[in-house]
């Protein structure tokens, strides 16, 4: 396995050079400056990611696929954000940006709430319970039946949503950008990913340190750029003058709680956004996510904490990242600068927003801002590729199928799965109409599905111990019937008399539906409510569940972990303010 790992990296420090061939083949989009700053970013984080994996050899599986006792505060923080940010926000959430304006920001100021709530009540469970993967969890807490099915589930969400439509939007931004053929892109991110994600949480951990720094300082480059592009257009100059004229030719673009009869109502539906189904997306993805909490199982309580607050910080800055971007290229949109490159049989394509923005920047910051985006997107396909190979092995590998596989044979196994799973997101990301949705909302809807009865399943197993299995295995196949249930009930129910009620709205063919965020709400009620009766029964009938060691003492925290919390909820709470 280290003899492969060597090839593959030594492969990956020449690859920069088969694709610079393959970019003087190409649309020459990029020139030289940008080819340069791209591939320092490329040689930088090659040659500090096989510094890593030769400190620290992978003889254990929990140290490969956790990198245990390994990561700091600051790379746990990093890795978080870097593993979170990718394709479908650069470029599906400026797309919606470009649309629906700063509204879609509430996905990431309240992660940013979201975190400090799992750093404060999610993760001391975990580490007291020395809980390292999702299903290891529902197997202690519920039983086999309950972790199976999930491992299940989320190897289905994480290879057939997340990696497909990561790669696909990635790809879709380069091909953009550079001009290379759209296969290309695809396969050529895959490559990188895969060989980052080869070495372990380490390498990735790390190596995400040297992502998040590219992404951040080329996002905020390109926001930079945007703003003034924007300011110069009206014939001022700098980005203070940019954002004010955004705000003023744009000003259905800057609020961030939708009326009813908004058309963006159906994606972000009023105030259920701040207490409503808005949590139920945001609890399951940030504390009951593999890919997310992989980062912080392997380290300390204290250390989990703070890169945990480290990465609501980071959050802060996303919208200024990837929604202002997709605000200024609406404005210049209506003000016909783009117009022929956003449209495509007569339809304006909103996901190509920030690609066709990047193709406006000066010689060089192109490239740095290419950086970013390769960045993000490589970051987040390794932690997922990385979190489906945990899965798989920890889970399914060595609990059913090789009982008495060695640690060698385990990270043997979790190499060979990232391969095939990256093979088949490359294979089956074309037919799955993520374009025709729009990338952000596709990930969101779909993820839907099985959000509300995962977070029951969850919250009920943390905090009250007469949960039973029965009842978890109900919120499990259960959440996931309702959930299709209400999707597709406007096929076979006129849901308009709804309407009166607030809980309905028509779509953009004039059917009425629920919205989707008011149905992951109402999936997750019902799944509490049904999980607590059939607990209940059980427990008169004299089941005793399985219960986690829990206590109140668990939940305190350090007091510079409380100013900080209330710093970041006291922006937050400011923002909304403002932009109400």
């Amino acid at each position: 396995a280290n003899k492969t790992y060597y090839l593959t990296l030594t492969t990956y420090n020449l690859f920069p050079f088969f694709l610079i061939g393959l970019f003087n083949q190409s649309v020459k989009s990029m020139q030289t400056p940008d080819y340069i700053v791209f591939f320092i970013y490329f040689i930088i984080v090659s040659t500090y990611g096989w510094y890593v994996y030769k400190r620290k050899k992978h003889e254990d599986s929990k140290d490969y696929f956790l990198a245990k006792d390994s990561l700091t505060w600051w790379a746990i923080g990093a890795s978080l954000i870097a593993s979170n940010i990718s394709a479908e926000q650069f470029i599906g959430m400026s797309g919606s940006g470009f649309t629906m304006g700063l509204a879609i920001a509430a996905y990431e100021w309240l992660a940013a709430v979201t975190l400090i709530v799992v750093a404060v009540f999610f993760i001391p469970i975990y580490l007291k319970n020395k809980i390292y993967t999702m299903p290891q969890f529902l197997k202690t807490r519920y039983n086999e039946t309950v972790a199976m099915i999930m491992a299940v589930f989320w190897l289905l969400l994480y290879v057939v949503v997340n990696l497909t439509s990561i790669l696909f939007l990635g790809a879709l931004a380069i091909s953009s950008i550079s001009g290379l053929d759209f296969a290309v892109c695809m396969v050529g991110l895959a490559l990188f990913a895969i060989v980052i994600t080869l070495g372990g949480m380490n390498v990735i951990g790390y190596t995400d340190v040297i992502q998040v720094v590219f992404l951040v300082l080329g996002g905020l480059v390109t926001t930079y750029l945007a703003l003034d592009m924007v300011a110069q257009h009206f014939g001022s100059e700098g980005p203070i003058n940019g954002f004010n004229l955004l705000t003023k030719n744009s000003g259905d673009h800057f609020q961030m709680i939708f009326e009813k009869d908004d058309p963006y109502f159906i994606d972000l539906p009023g105030l259920a956004v701040l207490v409503g189904g808005m949590w139920i997306v945001n609890l399951n993805y940030w504390g009951c996510n593999q890919y997310i909490t992989q980062r912080a199982l392997g380290a300390d309580l204290q250390t989990a904490r703070s890169g945990i607050l480290f990465a609501a910080f980071l959050k802060l800055l996303m919208p200024i990242i990837v929604v202002l971007p997709g605000i200024a290229a609406y404005v210049l949109f209506k003000e016909n600068v783009f117009r022929d490159e956003m449209m495509l049989n007569g339809e304006v394509m909103a996901d190509r927003a920030y690609p066709v923005l990047l193709n406006l920047l000066p010689v060089g910051l192109k490239g740095l801002a290419f950086a970013a985006l390769t960045a993000a997107v490589v970051a987040s396909l390794a932690g997922k590729a990385n979190s489906i190979a945990t899965i798989f092995t920890l889970d399914i590998y060595k609990k059913v199928l090789n009982p008495v596989a060695d640690e060698k044979r385990q990270v043997e196994v979790g190499r060979w799965v990232i391969v095939i799973s990256m093979i088949m997101a490359v294979v089956i990301a074309p037919y799955l109409g993520i374009d025709k949705k729009g990338g952000f909302q596709y990930i969101q809807e779909y993820t839907g599905f099985v959000s509300p009865g995962i977070l029951a399943m969850f919250l009920l197993g943390f905090f009250w111990k007469k949960a039973t299995s029965n009842a978890a295995l109900f919120a499990t196949i259960g959440g996931f019937l309702l959930s299709i249930i209400f999707k597709f009930m406007p096929d076979y129910v006129d849901l308009q008399f709804l309407n009166s009620t607030g809980f309905s709205v028509a779509n953009a063919e004039g059917v009425y539906e629920i919205p989707f965020i008011d149905r992951m709400g109402f999936v997750f009620i019902i799944c509490v409510l049904v999980m607590y009766l059939i607990s209940i029964y059980e427990n008169r009938n004299g089941i005793i569940p399985n219960a986690l060691k829990v206590d109140n003492s668990m939940f305190r925290t350090t007091p510079g972990f409380a100013v900080g919390a209330l710093f970041i909820i006291g922006i937050i709470a400011a923002l909304y303010g403002i932009y109400w």
